[in-house]
């Protein structure tokens, strides 16, 4: 008997706060497995499907994604300040931990890496927390931008430092430093 295969909707959404560039966003019937950055393209969402979902069936479905792209237009909007999606996370366990870590932030708040490392019980693994926050899958609903340097700084951000600032604005936290140094800062 085969194996049937795992079907994975997406759609996109533009946003004024990223110059009306997309967001391609992905979910399983589990829930929500991908969104990409402004400075990623289709391509992107494609590659990631077929590294961790080999063999998916990648559908255009605006009726599936509606929930998701409610909520994320809600937020991207200043109208929703919580998620009450369901996720389809594909990571290691470590990752995972780390992304659950992060989902835990409150709206308007930061921590930095190794607060959250702490907050893992693996306080000697501060980079490793960088790494995680670098390939977190679904970015902004688990909110990697609330994560900055320990000197309050704004460090190496996928979806763009300038995303990062605009976002944590969006959420009125500005108790930051913009300048801070490309590269992580833990």
């Amino acid at each position: 008997m085969s194996k049937a295969m795992t079907e994975v909707y997406w759609s996109a959404i533009t946003s004024a706060l990223f110059q009306d560039k997309p967001l391609y966003i992905a979910a399983t019937s589990a829930g929500l497995c991908r969104i990409t950055w402004p400075n990623e393209s289709f391509e992107t969402l494609r590659s990631w499907v077929e590294k961790h979902i080999p063999g998916a069936l990648l559908l255009e479905d605006k009726r599936q994604m509606a929930p998701y792209i409610e909520q994320l237009t809600q937020y991207l909007d200043g109208e929703r300040t919580i998620f009450t999606l369901p996720f389809d996370l594909r990571g290691t366990a470590f990752q995972t931990s780390v992304w659950r870590a992060l989902a835990q932030i409150p709206f308007g708040e930061t921590r930095s890496y190794s607060d959250i490392a702490v907050s893992i019980g693996s306080p000697a693994a501060t980079r490793a927390v960088g790494t995680a926050n670098g390939a977190n899958p679904v970015p902004i609903v688990i909110p990697c931008h609330r994560v900055i340097g320990k000197n309050a700084a704004l460090t190496g951000f996928r979806g763009g430092l300038n995303v990062k600032e605009q976002l944590l604005q969006l959420e009125g936290f500005r108790n930051y430093k913009p300048t801070g140094h490309a590269r992580f800062q833990f």
